[in-house]
C-alpha cells in the first residue's frame, strides 16, 4: 500500500525546461516513478530531441515541445495539442527559469522584466491553461521550482529573488483557489548543487565552493537526484493533502544562521 502511494504509472507529466540540468533530474525522477513525460524546451529543436533521447536511453517515455512559456497563445496551443496526443496532463512542473547576475543599481529595466517573466509570470501562464483541465477532473498536482531566494536575498540577484519569492506566493494562492478541486500546488526549494554550471567553481579553495562547504550543514553539494525524492512525492497520491508548500532540498542551509568562524 505504501509503495502505490508513490507510483505514477499512467499519469501524464509536463516539465518546463527540461531539457538539461535540475530539470532534468527531476523529470528522470518523476519518469522512473511511471508517468509519461512531456519535456518543453525553447532553446532549440535539436537541444530537445537530444534530450528526448537522453530520457529514452533512461526508458523514460518521454515526448517533447517547443514553445515559449511566456508566450500565452504558444502555451494555449501546445497544451491543447499535449492532451490531444498525449493525454491529459495530471503533473504540472514549473521549472523552466533565467538568472541575471547584475546588481541592481546597475540592472536596466528590460532585463528586470525578463526574468520576472519567465520566473514568475510564465508559471501563472502555464499553470493557467493546465489547471482548467485538472479543475474539470478533478485531480491534479503542480509543482512550482521556487528557489533559496524565495527565502533569502543575495548580492547581485535581485530580479531573480523578487521573482522566486512572488513564486513562492503565488503557490499559496494557487493552493488557495484550486485545493477544493481536489488540486495540491506546491513548490520545491533547491539548495546548491552539483551541475555542470557549477563544476568550475567547485574545487578546493574557490571562496564560493568553500563558503557552500562551510554554509551548509551536511557540509557537501547537492546531488541533482537528490531532488527526485521531492518531486515524485508532490507529485503522487502520497501528497494528497498536503498543499501551498514549499520543500527546501538544501542539506539544511535553512535550517541554521551558519557557524562562526572559530568553529570547526
Amino acid at each position: 500500500m505504501s509503495i502505490n502511494l508513490f507510483d505514477l504509472t499512467g499519469k501524464v507529466a509536463l516539465i518546463t525546461g527540461a531539457t538539461h540540468g535540475l530539470g532534468m533530474a527531476m523529470a528522470k525522477g518523476i519518469g522512473k516513478a511511471g508517468a509519461k513525460i512531456i519535456v518543453n524546451g525553447n532553446s532549440s529543436q535539436a537541444k530537445l530531441d537530444e534530450a528526448i533521447a537522453t530520457y529514452k536511453e533512461a526508458g523514460i517515455d518521454a515526448y517533447g515541445y517547443l514553445f515559449d512559456v511566456t508566450d500565452e497563445m504558444a502555451v494555449k496551443e501546445n497544451i491543447e495539442k499535449i492532451e490531444k496526443e498525449i493525454g491529459p496532463i495530471n503533473i504540472l512542473v514549473n521549472n523552466a527559469g533565467i538568472i541575471k547576475r547584475t546588481p541592481l543599481v546597475d540592472m536596466e529595466v528590460v532585463d528586470f522584466k525578463a526574468v520576472i517573466d519567465v520566473d514568475l509570470v510564465a508559471p501563472f501562464i502555464v499553470s493557467k491553461h493546465v489547471v482548467k483541465g485538472m479543475i474539470e477532473r478533478k485531480s491534479g498536482k503542480i509543482i512550482n521550482i521556487c528557489s533559496m531566494m524565495s527565502e533569502l536575498g543575495r548580492n547581485s540577484v535581485g530580479a531573480y529573488a523578487a521573482a522566486k519569492g512572488g513564486l513562492k506566493m503565488l503557490t499559496q494562492n494557487m493552493a488557495t483557489e484550486w485545493a477544493k478541486h481536489n488540486i495540491q500546488t506546491n513548490g520545491i526549494g533547491p539548495g546548491y548543487f552539483a551541475t555542470s554550471q557549477t563544476e568550475p567553481i567547485r574545487v578546493d579553495g574557490h571562496p564560493f565552493n568553500d563558503f557552500i562547504l562551510n554554509r551548509t550543514p551536511s557540509g557537501k553539494w547537492g546531488n541533482p537526484d537528490d531532488l527526485q525524492g521531492a518531486a515524485i512525492f508532490l507529485s503522487s497520491k502520497a501528497s494528497d493533502f498536503v498543499n501551498g508548500h514549499v520543500v527546501y532540498v538544501d542539506g539544511g542551509i535553512l535550517a541554521t544562521i551558519g557557524k562562526p568562524a572559530n568553529e570547526d
